[in-house]
């Protein structure tokens, strides 16, 4: 996988989710002129999905998730930290209560994409990058268990936030030992990068066949994470601001293997 081995944090930190960033027509006809090629699903006979956040699994893959169950593919959603760093600064009952309503919406996602509850790893939401090697170990586990034929999705290691570029660096640690096909998808590559950029690997990419229903399955998926669209009691914006999840959905879902 061909990626910046400093990752790209500061790229989203100068683009704030304060701001609409790259709209979805731009990369909608950047893909018409220059189309991904598409990932054969046939191919995937186990897949476990590394999400770093609640609510990762859905935005991400989350229309790939449930068309592989449909096919009675066995899949597993793996996520690495409790959520509750949301929203940062928050007293600790705030975040006992965030960490608590995110297990219940993670669990509401993952019925509606018709693949059972996710495996909760625990790790604090926020401080992945200080736990990567502990993740790395507790994956290769997971992975040995699941088998060699088995399909990696997680986090982008290039994606912009440090989490998801730790669980992406811990989770290819992992398949490297383990023999796991991995693939990473990206999430806030879409608000910060912009089309045919340069720190993206391109060539890498593969664009996720989606049909109609898949893509409603997703959208209601992703509305069980209520918490993160609505604001807070006494934050200012919700997490997810309004303009991510119809973006996310139109430009569908890309991984990079």
């Amino acid at each position: 996988m061909k990626t910046l081995p400093t990752g790209n944090c500061a790229r989203f930190a100068v683009k704030p989710l304060t701001h609409g960033g790259t709209p979805a027509p731009l990369w909608l006809a950047e893909f018409e002129e220059r189309p991904l090629p598409a990932l054969d699903l046939s191919e995937c006979e186990n897949l476990v999905v590394v999400a770093a956040h609640p609510d990762d699994e859905t935005l991400g893959l989350g229309a790939m998730i449930t068309q592989l169950a449909a096919s009675g593919v066995p899949v597993q959603v793996v996520c690495v930290s409790d959520g509750g760093a949301a929203h940062p600064g928050a007293p600790a009952s705030e975040r006992f209560r965030m960490e608590t309503i995110l297990r219940y919406e993670s669990r509401r996602a993952t019925k509606s994409l018709n693949v059972p509850p996710p495996v909760l790893l625990g790790l604090p939401d926020g401080e992945l990058t200080d736990h990567e090697d502990a993740l790395s170990e507790m994956l290769t586990e997971r992975l040995e268990a699941a088998g060699p034929a088995t399909w990696c999705a997680a986090n982008w290691r290039g994606d912009g936030h440090p989490d998801h570029e730790a669980v992406g660096r811990a989770a290819s640690a992992a398949c490297a030992r383990t023999g796991a096909a991995l693939l990473e998808y990206p999430i806030w590559m879409w608000h910060w990068a912009v089309p045919a950029d340069a720190v993206v690997p391109w060539d890498q990419g593969y664009s996720v066949p989606t049909p109609v229903w898949a893509t409603e399955r997703k959208r209601r998926a992703a509305q069980c994470y209520r918490s993160q669209f609505d604001s807070y009691t006494g934050g200012p914006v919700p997490k997810l601001p309004g303009f991510v999840l119809p973006r996310l959905l139109a430009v569908g879902e890309v991984v990079f293997r």
